[in-house]
């Protein structure tokens, strides 16, 4: 494996093969933490691959390594970098790092005036949105669509943040501005 190439790319339609085991490891990485994810469905993995908003991680052998997408809210002005899981088996490579810059590319050549946000528990998240000019903000900052925030619903932590009115969480909000940057 220390010599097998990862590679790092848009993901293609053929890459729906992998959705059963992204989403298999998004749910077990997070019960593995303690921390609160949002489920997602092999059918939302198969539809972001299919419209061209996913980043894949594989080796060059073709097996599975990584995920990341990219999902638009409010008709387009704010962007969601979601779903960064690496496969265990290929942590700690410099995997994730990759993936999240390719995510980040993605949302910017998309949409390129819309501001990119990023919610996370996890603090190497929260230092790669850092290097990429993310800037922590409070939830009034990033998208507001009741649709958003419904997809916390499967999180752990979802009683917390019905509590404060979808105003505050255990996940720390990060948002890249372009007019700002």
């Amino acid at each position: 494996m220390e010599d097998e190439r990862i590679i790092v790319r848009s993901a293609l339609p053929s890459d729906v093969v992998f959705a059963d085991q992204i989403i298999g490891e998004m749910e077990s990485s997070a019960i593995a933490r303690g921390s609160g994810i949002s489920k997602r469905s092999a059918a939302s993995v198969i539809e972001k691959i299919n419209a061209g908003k996913a980043i894949v991680a594989v080796t060059q052998n073709g097996e599975w390594a990584g995920f990341s997408y990219i999902e638009t809210w409010e008709n387009e002005k704010f962007v969601a970098n979601s779903g960064l899981i690496v496969s265990p088996k290929y942590r700690n490579l410099g995997v994730a790092s990759q993936i999240k810059t390719q995510v980040f590319e993605l949302s910017r050549n998309k949409y390129p005036e819309a501001k990119v946000f990023s919610i996370t528990s996890g603090l190497a998240i929260m230092k790669m949105n850092s290097r990429l000019g993310f800037e922590p903000v409070t939830y009034t900052e990033i998208v507001r669509e009741a649709a958003f925030w419904d997809g916390c619903r499967s999180c752990v932590n979802y009683d917390v943040l019905q509590s404060k009115n979808r105003c505050n969480c255990l996940c720390t909000a990060m948002l890249f501005d372009p007019k700002l940057n």
